[in-house]
Protein backbone atom coordinates (compact mmCIF):
# COMPACT_ATOMS: atom_id res chain seq x y z
CA UNK A 1 0.00 0.00 0.00
CA UNK A 2 1.28 3.65 -1.09
CA UNK A 3 1.18 5.60 1.97
CA UNK A 4 1.88 9.16 -0.16
CA UNK A 5 -0.68 10.62 -1.34
CA UNK A 6 -2.08 9.39 -4.58
CA UNK A 7 -1.15 12.29 -6.70
CA UNK A 8 2.69 11.73 -5.46
CA UNK A 9 2.40 8.11 -6.42
CA UNK A 10 2.16 9.33 -9.73
CA UNK A 11 4.13 12.15 -9.88
CA UNK A 12 6.93 11.82 -12.91
CA UNK A 13 10.61 12.32 -11.39
CA UNK A 14 12.43 15.06 -12.47
CA UNK A 15 16.13 16.32 -12.21
CA UNK A 16 16.24 18.80 -9.28
CA UNK A 17 19.14 20.90 -7.06
CA UNK A 18 18.48 18.55 -3.80
CA UNK A 19 20.10 21.78 -1.99
CA UNK A 20 17.45 23.80 -3.40
CA UNK A 21 14.16 21.38 -2.46
CA UNK A 22 16.42 21.12 1.08
CA UNK A 23 16.09 24.37 1.46
CA UNK A 24 12.11 25.28 0.48
CA UNK A 25 11.53 22.01 3.11
CA UNK A 26 13.59 23.78 5.95
CA UNK A 27 11.80 27.47 4.95
CA UNK A 28 8.31 25.85 5.79
CA UNK A 29 9.36 23.82 8.50
CA UNK A 30 10.57 27.49 10.15
CA UNK A 31 7.05 28.71 9.72
CA UNK A 32 5.24 25.54 11.13
CA UNK A 33 7.38 25.06 14.38
CA UNK A 34 9.00 28.60 14.84
CA UNK A 35 12.29 26.37 15.19
CA UNK A 36 15.74 27.08 13.75
CA UNK A 37 16.67 24.69 11.49
CA UNK A 38 20.42 25.14 9.67
CA UNK A 39 20.95 23.42 6.53
CA UNK A 40 23.64 22.00 5.36
CA UNK A 41 23.39 20.91 1.69
CA UNK A 42 26.10 20.01 -0.71
CA UNK A 43 25.00 21.05 -4.37
CA UNK A 44 23.51 18.00 -5.84
CA UNK A 45 21.08 17.50 -8.97
CA UNK A 46 18.89 13.97 -8.30
CA UNK A 47 15.89 12.53 -10.31
CA UNK A 48 13.18 12.62 -7.67
CA UNK A 49 9.60 13.22 -7.39
CA UNK A 50 9.59 16.44 -5.60
CA UNK A 51 6.10 16.58 -3.86
CA UNK A 52 7.02 13.23 -2.50
CA UNK A 53 10.62 14.20 -1.31
CA UNK A 54 9.59 17.35 0.47
CA UNK A 55 6.80 15.60 2.23
CA UNK A 56 9.72 13.01 3.85
CA UNK A 57 11.72 15.48 4.43
CA UNK A 58 9.05 17.78 5.66
CA UNK A 59 8.31 14.93 8.07
CA UNK A 60 11.63 14.33 9.66
CA UNK A 61 11.49 17.91 10.35
CA UNK A 62 8.22 17.98 12.16
CA UNK A 63 8.94 14.63 14.48
CA UNK A 64 12.70 16.57 15.22
CA UNK A 65 10.75 20.02 15.95
CA UNK A 66 7.98 17.65 17.96
CA UNK A 67 10.32 15.32 20.09
CA UNK A 68 12.49 18.15 21.00
CA UNK A 69 9.75 20.55 21.75
CA UNK A 70 12.15 23.12 24.22
CA UNK A 71 14.77 22.70 21.71
CA UNK A 72 17.71 25.09 22.48
CA UNK A 73 20.25 24.09 19.75
CA UNK A 74 18.68 24.60 16.24
CA UNK A 75 17.49 21.17 13.82
CA UNK A 76 19.96 20.28 11.14
CA UNK A 77 19.34 19.36 7.86
CA UNK A 78 22.17 17.43 5.81
CA UNK A 79 20.92 16.75 2.07
CA UNK A 80 24.54 15.22 0.73
CA UNK A 81 24.15 13.98 -2.92
CA UNK A 82 22.04 10.97 -2.38
CA UNK A 83 21.41 11.05 1.50
CA UNK A 84 19.21 13.20 3.70
CA UNK A 85 19.58 13.60 7.42
CA UNK A 86 17.85 15.43 10.36
CA UNK A 87 19.62 15.61 13.73
CA UNK A 88 18.33 16.80 16.65
CA UNK A 89 19.24 17.09 20.66
CA UNK A 90 15.85 15.64 21.83
CA UNK A 91 15.62 12.46 23.84
CA UNK A 92 16.71 10.04 21.18
CA UNK A 93 15.33 6.96 20.30
CA UNK A 94 15.05 3.54 22.76
CA UNK A 95 17.52 0.84 21.51
CA UNK A 96 14.42 -1.51 20.96
CA UNK A 97 12.50 0.62 19.07
CA UNK A 98 14.93 1.96 16.66
CA UNK A 99 14.00 -0.77 14.28
CA UNK A 100 10.31 -0.33 14.73
CA UNK A 101 10.50 3.53 14.04
CA UNK A 102 9.60 3.16 10.26
CA UNK A 103 6.64 0.73 10.27
CA UNK A 104 3.44 1.81 10.00
CA UNK A 105 1.11 2.68 13.16
CA UNK A 106 4.41 2.15 15.23
CA UNK A 107 4.05 4.20 18.26
CA UNK A 108 7.06 3.99 20.79
CA UNK A 109 5.76 3.58 24.44
CA UNK A 110 7.85 7.03 25.58
CA UNK A 111 5.79 8.82 22.80
CA UNK A 112 2.45 7.76 22.71
CA UNK A 113 1.31 10.70 24.83
CA UNK A 114 2.34 12.81 21.93
CA UNK A 115 0.05 13.89 18.92
CA UNK A 116 0.42 11.64 15.58
CA UNK A 117 -0.54 8.72 13.80
CA UNK A 118 2.84 6.60 13.74
CA UNK A 119 2.35 7.63 9.41
CA UNK A 120 5.05 9.91 9.21
CA UNK A 121 8.39 7.88 9.45
CA UNK A 122 6.36 5.00 7.27
CA UNK A 123 5.87 7.75 4.72
CA UNK A 124 9.60 8.53 4.87
CA UNK A 125 10.22 4.95 4.41
CA UNK A 126 7.75 4.69 1.34
CA UNK A 127 9.33 7.83 -0.23
CA UNK A 128 12.80 6.48 0.27
CA UNK A 129 12.27 2.78 -1.19
CA UNK A 130 10.33 4.55 -3.91
CA UNK A 131 13.51 6.46 -5.08
CA UNK A 132 16.22 3.24 -4.72
CA UNK A 133 16.66 4.28 -0.92
CA UNK A 134 16.49 2.88 2.42
CA UNK A 135 15.62 4.83 5.42
CA UNK A 136 17.62 5.01 8.80
CA UNK A 137 17.77 6.21 12.23
CA UNK A 138 20.42 6.18 14.98
CA UNK A 139 20.97 7.84 18.37
CA UNK A 140 23.10 10.51 18.07
CA UNK A 141 26.28 10.85 19.88
CA UNK A 142 25.85 13.74 22.77
CA UNK A 143 21.95 13.26 22.97
CA UNK A 144 18.97 13.13 20.11
CA UNK A 145 18.61 11.50 16.78
CA UNK A 146 19.79 11.40 13.60
CA UNK A 147 16.83 10.23 11.34
CA UNK A 148 17.03 10.08 7.37
CA UNK A 149 17.24 8.24 4.46
CA UNK A 150 19.02 7.66 0.86
CA UNK A 151 18.26 7.82 -2.33
CA UNK A 152 19.47 5.80 -5.29
CA UNK A 153 22.21 6.99 -7.01
CA UNK A 154 22.34 10.84 -7.37
CA UNK A 155 20.60 11.79 -10.67
CA UNK A 156 19.52 8.02 -11.41
CA UNK A 157 16.58 7.44 -9.14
Amino acid sequence: MQLAADERGHEEPIDLQLAELAERAAAAARRRTGRDILVHATPAVVTVRPAALQRAISNLLDNAAKFDPDGIQPIELIADGGRIEVRDRGPGIDEHDLERVFDRFYRAVATRSLPGSGLGLAIVKDVALRHGGNPFATNRPGGGAIVGFTLGKPGHS
